[in-house]
């Protein structure tokens, strides 16, 4: 069976940082985009960034925007993102996609 797995979410106060990780079945860095997307309580799951093969050229949603860098390594076959100056808006489950898989997801709460 296929395994996304997230880790590394927490509480953190306003304005700190977090890194959170996507470990991925070996080689599928070499074969997919790997997604980061988060739940936000009371909005529709949202893509936060992408990480492209090859190239490892990045995209970022508007709202992480020079706040969070994602970035991987292949040999340890994982995902990395690094979450910055975060905010209570911040707060939601955060989900790793890699073509039609999903992992389980980890809890950011971002309160004081």
């Amino acid at each position: 069976q296929v395994q996304l797995v997230e880790s590394g979410g927490d509480l953190v106060q306003p304005g700190g940082s977090l890194r959170l990780s996507c470990s991925v079945p070996r080689f599928w860095l070499e074969m997919y985009d790997i997604r980061w997307y988060r739940r936000t309580p009371g909005k529709e799951r949202e893509w936060v960034a992408t990480v492209r093969i090859g190239s490892d050229a990045t995209a970022y949603a508007d709202s992480v925007k020079g706040r969070f860098i994602i970035s991987r390594d292949i040999g340890k076959s994982t995902v990395y993102l690094q979450m910055n100056k975060v905010t209570p808006d911040d707060t939601g489950v955060y989900y790793c996609n890699a073509f039609t898989y999903w992992g389980q997801g980890t809890q950011v709460t971002v309160s004081s």
